[in-house]
C-alpha cells in the first residue's frame, strides 16, 4: 500500500505567500493614502465648524460677526464688522479670543468674511487648511449666501 501524507506541499506555500505579498504590497499605500486624506479633511472640518459658529452667531444676535486669521495657527471672532477692537471670548477661545487650530495644520484666507443678520457673508472668502507633516492642502470656501463648503 501506498501511504499518503495530508498538508501543503512547499510550493502551495509559496504561491500562498505570493499572494499576500502582492496584496499587502498594494493595499498598505492605499491605507496611508486614506490616513493622510483623512487628517486633511479633519482639519478643514474645524475651519468649516468655526466659520459656521461665527455665522449663527450672527444670526443669533442680528448682529455683525467678522472671522479672521490672525496667525496661521488661530482664528478670531470679532463681534463688528471690522474685525477690530476686543475679541468674542467664549469656550472655544483662550483668554484672548483666539480659537486655536488643530496641531500640524495652517490655514490662510483671501479675506475675513463678515456675516450679517441673515447669515450672509462678504466678502466670499477661500481658506487654504495645509497639512504642515505632508504639505497638501485642501481649500474651505465662503460664499456670498453665507454657506460654508469644502470642495
Amino acid at each position: 500500500m501506498k501511504s499518503r501524507r495530508s498538508g501543503f506541499s512547499l510550493i502551495e506555500l509559496l504561491v500562498v505567500l505570493a499572494v499576500l505579498g502582492v496584496v499587502i504590497g498594494v493595499g498598505v499605500p492605499l491605507v496611508l493614502t486614506y490616513y493622510s486624506n483623512a487628517q486633511n479633511t479633519v482639519g478643514a472640518q474645524q475651519i468649516r465648524t468655526i466659520l459656521n459658529q461665527g455665522r449663527q452667531m450672527a444670526l443669533d444676535r442680528a448682529a455683525f460677526v467678522c472671522v479672521q486669521v490672525p496667525t496661521p495657527t488661530q482664528m478670531t471672532l470679532y463681534l463688528n464688522s471690522t474685525c477690530a477692537g476686543t475679541p468674542w471670548v467664549g469656550s472655544i477661545t483662550d483668554g484672548a479670543g483666539n480659537i486655536a487650530l488643530q496641531a500640524g495644520f495652517t490655514v490662510s484666507a483671501s479675506a475675513s468674511p463678515v456675516f450679517d443678520y441673515l447669515g450672509r457673508a462678504l466678502p466670499p472668502t477661500t481658506y487654504t487648511v495645509t497639512n504642515t507633516t505632508t504639505g497638501s492642502p485642501l481649500t474651505v470656501s465662503v460664499a456670498t449666501s453665507g454657506r460654508v463648503t469644502i470642495p
